[in-house]
């Protein structure tokens, strides 16, 4: 028996929205990921920035108390103007290509010298955060690993991270949407039941993990988020390279 798409998707989206719920953003590349083997890129990357937007919208409204608006002020300066060049491109990257950059995201992140002590407090850096994370976002799908070299030096509460992140995610998904949506010529590629059933399981997903942040330390938080994007990260760049040395 084939399961149907919707129930598929709510399920994956539940249970990726819990893990970005606890620890900020690895959900959303296990999800890209998925959605990348299920799916065209377009559909993909547009079904991804509806979920994220109210996974990521609905743990920014849960956690509203924390969120450093001056930060998010900042990024959207950054992220504007990043869909520029994209867009005038018409650039849609083809399955392989974008898994490929979507596995190297958290390496990237890794690499970023330690000297250049990235805080997303300080005004240039939080700028250049949108700007740098927003333009992966249009590739690769996700930039969260990159976005949390800016926080993880930074002296915030995980709550405050957790909180500031999921306001600039919510910002950064609706443009992705918005320039897939342009340059696909519409929205729904996809069918609305399997829309609805993600933006229910993202709203679910968020709301179970609120309980197991408050429980987990600081330490725990930083830990395990650096090792599941980067077992992930693997994951995803060898289906990207299995993908292009398949015979066509």
């Amino acid at each position: 028996m084939v399961l149907p798409l919707s129930l598929i998707i709510g399920v994956v989206v539940i249970v990726t929205s819990m893990i970005s719920g606890v620890f900020g953003m690895a959900g959303g590349l296990i999800l890209m990921l998925i959605l990348g083997q299920l799916l065209s890129v377009p559909a993909a990357m547009i079904l991804h920035g509806v979920t994220q937007f109210f996974s990521n919208g609905w743990r920014a409204i849960i956690w509203r108390q924390w969120i450093d608006w001056r930060i998010v002020g900042l990024y959207t300066l950054g992220a504007l103007p990043a869909l520029v060049l994209p867009l005038v491109l018409a650039y849609i990257p083809d399955k392989a290509t974008m898994l490929i950059l979507l596995g190297l995201t958290p390496y990237a992140a890794l690499a970023v010298p330690q000297q250049w002590a990235l805080d997303a407090t300080k005004t240039s850096h939080a700028i250049t955060c949108g700007f740098v994370v927003a333009g992966l976002q249009l590739i690769a799908g996700v930039a969260g690993p990159l976005l949390d070299t800016f926080f993880v030096r930074s002296t915030m509460d995980r709550r405050a991270v957790v909180a500031t992140k999921a306001a600039t995610q919510a910002l950064s998904h609706t443009l992705k949407v918005g320039y897939y949506g342009v340059l696909v010529g519409q929205v729904q590629t996809l069918d609305l039941d399997v829309y609805a059933a993600a933006i229910a399981a993202a709203v679910v997903g968020t709301t179970l993990a609120g309980p197991l942040l408050e429980k987990m330390s600081n330490e725990n938080f930083r830990r395990w988020t650096k090792t599941i994007v980067l077992v992930v990260g693997a994951i995803s760049i060898a289906q990207g390279l299995w993908l292009l040395a398949k015979p066509h």
